[in-house]
């Protein structure tokens, strides 16, 4: 009677926040528990001399690996398997496990709820043997010519808010297989509508006829229109061509700055869901848990709506699993994001495809998250959906982000956000009465304290990527953070960056920005910006049909501090009757300006009466309401030492002084005019500082050849001196020393420590070490 009733109430709930009745079991689950150590298909494996069938629940004990190396068919379902042991897929013959539930935790338990984990809010024995899930593992992955297929299959009784699933509770949990040396690539050559083949810029291996891959969209992704990423199968690779089993149905841009991309989708490490139109699943690793993901396939998972269950997920692990890692993975047609870095730090993120998700893809969920890596991933359609119930920051609208974020001090580099919903990528931070933003966040020397998370810069944003949406963004900076950010000496850093084929280019709304080498051609280019110290080098503004440099706060006219642009191209651009560069009405603290150097326009398109490079907006028209306007310099404009002063006729200084100014088509227009000013310096507005740390991360360590290959990711605001592993120099395998590698001699050696030193003198304080087993 006692069992029965146990089995009645079994997952009954998930999170603690949450409570729902499971269905129950129409009778007891019979338990089959491991003998010994041995082979999953050995009977004398298991209690009993029983090889686990249809429907039960298993359990690894402690102390025993079993190696799973059974392909078992669609129709046995192993109902949970419980890993206090190790399970350790083959990895040189091809193994399928169906199952409802996998939980690796070290424990005796076999209960099939509690998904906050029993242990992980306190550290076990580190030297005692992790409970670990292996399939594949970083230096002995699935072998390419075999596959390891997990498919999570719903069982009755079980709770359809939190199963199928697995998760990892203080063990050890890892997904490798073959490696690829791109899991992406840009087109080398424009694909034709109706082409079966398309031409890579760069070759790869590891791809293989059957693969399934994806073809971004490079056409305009205005907001609603039809989707161009087009999803097909390789029948043959011959060098840099691909052919496909169907003709393209959209031309799909190869050539010159701006290209679409090739992905693949396929790993032979797989986790999906085996109903995706019913009970999905999702992965989950907790505190104090380990491992990492290689090359693996994460499919048909994540649950519509439902908070915490999404396709791959590190729940609150806080730094406790630092050096781990998710590089090459594929996570596709997910209902609930694709990756979600909750509470976490120094997760390296890198070579990853996410395609097709509901909500945001690449996400960071709490605003405490820091000194992540997310380098070089695509994310390709992340889809608008609603709110998540109990979402821990209620200002997020989950409209489809590539990424997301709203702690800024993380790492993105080389990323390429295409064809999502609403945005490319969005920084986000809204205040409230009921939220305040003051958040305990880990300091560099391993502490933590308590910071306005608005006020933190990035620690790289550089060389990132964003076209073909199909909402309003390209890249939003802060909107909402209602004029809070970092200061002139930690402004954020945007650098490298290009936006195409999208409606709104640049959103910028922090104060304290420095953008360096930037293209946009869209719609809009800079749109709505909070104008207070900001800097822009060398930006690059084409084909904007209305308006290429918005006046301050768009509709509000209203800029709050000075800008200065030095070097802007104004290329191609269809204004049609509005300025190239708009003028703001209201100077909210009377230090506003406007400074521009090294302006050129080339191809502009513009036959109308109202053709001006600078003059007043157009949409609502605000009257002027502070004492003082917003005036435009234009540097050297007619001649060296030789500057433009323009004014809009409503502002104050026009109407105190009329006769000092005059018209000057084309530079104004019927609301601005000119007048000629000297002895006025460029300012500098922004003065950095490196006083931040670099941050290191241990990723492989590989035995080969006698020695240890120790590699890893190194990630700073400024340019790296020196990665020393064990006091040893490390050679750097990218630039600024981003990735690196270095072999050590394994004999008597116990720990591996790494830290970073920057060219301004930081010395990272809270280096990566841990103890080791030699060889």
């Amino acid at each position: 009677m006692r069992r029965f009733l146990s089995l009645m109430l079994l997952c009954l709930w998930s999170l603690s926040d949450w409570s729902l009745a499971a269905e129950p079991a129409a009778s007891p689950v019979t338990l089959i528990r491991s003998a010994k150590s041995g082979a999953w298909s050995d009977a004398a494996t298991w209690d009993g001399g029983q090889v686990p069938g249809h429907g039960v629940k298993v359990q690894v004990r402690p102390g025993h690996t079993v190696t799973y190396d059974v392909q078992a068919p669609e129709a046995l379902v192993i109902r949970s398997l419980f890993v206090a042991g190790t399970v350790s897929f083959a990895t040189d013959k091809s193994t399928q496990l169906n199952v409802g539930l996998i939980k690796i935790e070290a424990t005796d338990s076999t209960d099939e709820e509690g998904f906050d984990c029993d242990m992980h809010l306190e550290a076990s024995d580190p030297k005692a043997p992790k409970a670990s899930l292996l399939v594949g593992t970083p230096n002995r992955p699935v072998a390419a010519n075999a596959k390891a297929l997990i498919r999570l299959t719903y069982v009755p009784g079980m709770n359809k808010e939190s199963c199928p699933a697995i998760v990892c509770c203080a063990g050890r949990m890892d997904f490798h297989g073959a490696s690829l040396n791109r899991t992406w690539v840009k087109l080398g050559a424009t694909a034709s509508k109706g082409a079966k083949d398309v031409t890579l810029a760069e070759p790869v291996t590891g791809w293989k006829v059957g693969d399934r891959v994806l073809v971004t969209a490079t056409l305009p992704g205005e907001y609603k229109k039809e989707r161009t990423t087009e999803p097909r199968t390789i029948t043959a690779i011959e060098d840099t061509r691909l052919s496909f089993d169907e003709p393209l149905e959209y031309e799909h841009q190869g050539d010159g700055e701006f290209r679409g991309e090739v992905a693949n989708l396929s790993r032979n490490v797989i986790v999906e869901s085996a109903d995706p139109d019913g009970e999905r699943g999702h992965t989950m690793y907790h505190r104090h848990s380990a491992g990492s993901i290689g090359y693996a396939e994460f499919r048909h998972l994540g649950k519509k709506g439902v908070l915490g269950r999404y396709s791959l997920h590190f729940h609150l692990v806080g730094s406790t699993m630092r050096g781990s890692s998710v590089i090459g993975a594929s996570i596709w047609d997910s209902h609930n994001r694709w990756l979600t870095i909750h509470g976490t730090n120094h997760l390296v993120v890198r070579d990853c495809v996410g395609y097709r998700s509901l909500g945001h893809g690449f996400f960071m969920e709490d605003g405490t998250e820091v000194y992540n890596v997310l380098d070089r991933n695509l994310a390709v359609e992340a889809y608008a959906t609603k709110k998540l119930p109990k979402q821990v920051l209620p200002f997020d609208q989950n409209d489809g982000a590539g990424f997301w974020w709203a702690n800024s001090l993380n790492t993105f580099t080389r990323n390429v956000a295409a064809a999502n919903d609403q945005y490319g990528f969005r920084y986000e931070a809204t205040q409230t009465s009921a939220l305040k933003l003051d958040m305990a966040v880990l300091q560099p020397d391993g502490s933590e304290k308590v910071v306005d998370i608005r006020t933190l810069p990035f620690v790289r944003f550089e060389d990132n990527e964003v076209h073909s949406n199909h909402g309003l963004y390209g890249i939003n900076l802060g909107e909402g953070v209602n004029y809070v950010g970092p200061d002139a000496r930690h402004p954020f850093v945007v650098r490298n960056t290009k936006i195409w084929n999208v409606h709104y280019g640049l959103r910028p709304q922090v104060p304290s920005l420095l953008v360096e080498n930037m293209t946009i051609q869209s719609h809009y280019g800079v749109y709505h910006p909070n104008f207070d110290n900001h800097v822009y080098r060398n930006l690059t503004i084409r084909q904007t049909s209305t308006e290429p440099f918005n006046r301050g706060h768009d509709d509000l006219s209203l800029q709050h501090g000075a800008v200065t642009v030095d070097g802007l191209t104004l290329d191609n651009c269809r204004s049609g009757g509005m300025p190239l560069i708009q003028i703001s009405d209201d100077n909210a603290t009377s230090r506003a300006v406007s400074h521009f150097r090294g302006v050129k326009v080339v191809n502009w398109k513009d036959n109308s009466k109202q053709k001006a490079i600078v003059n007043l907006g157009g949409g609502p028209r605000p009257q002027p309401k502070t004492e003082k306007g917003v005036p435009i310099y234009l540097h050297d404009w007619f001649g060296p030492g030789r500057h433009a002063q323009v004014v809009s006729t409503r502002s104050p200084e026009y109407k105190a002084h009329p006769e000092t100014y005059r018209a000057e088509p084309p530079l104004t227009g019927d609301e601005s005019r000119v007048t000629e000013v000297s002895n006025i310096d460029f300012p500098q507005l922004l003065a950095p500082v490196d006083d931040l740390p670099p941050a290191t991360v241990i990723t492989h360590v590989t035995p080969r050849d006698g020695q240890l290959f120790v590699q890893g990711t190194c990630s700073d605001n400024g340019p790296v001196k020196r990665v020393l592993v064990n006091g040893q120099p490390a050679k750097a395998t990218s630039e600024n020393l981003a990735t690196w590698e270095i072999a050590l001699d394994p004999n008597g050696l116990s720990k591996i420590a790494a830290h970073g030193e920057d060219e301004a003198g930081n010395v990272e304080r809270l280096p990566h070490a841990f103890a080791v087993n030699a060889p």
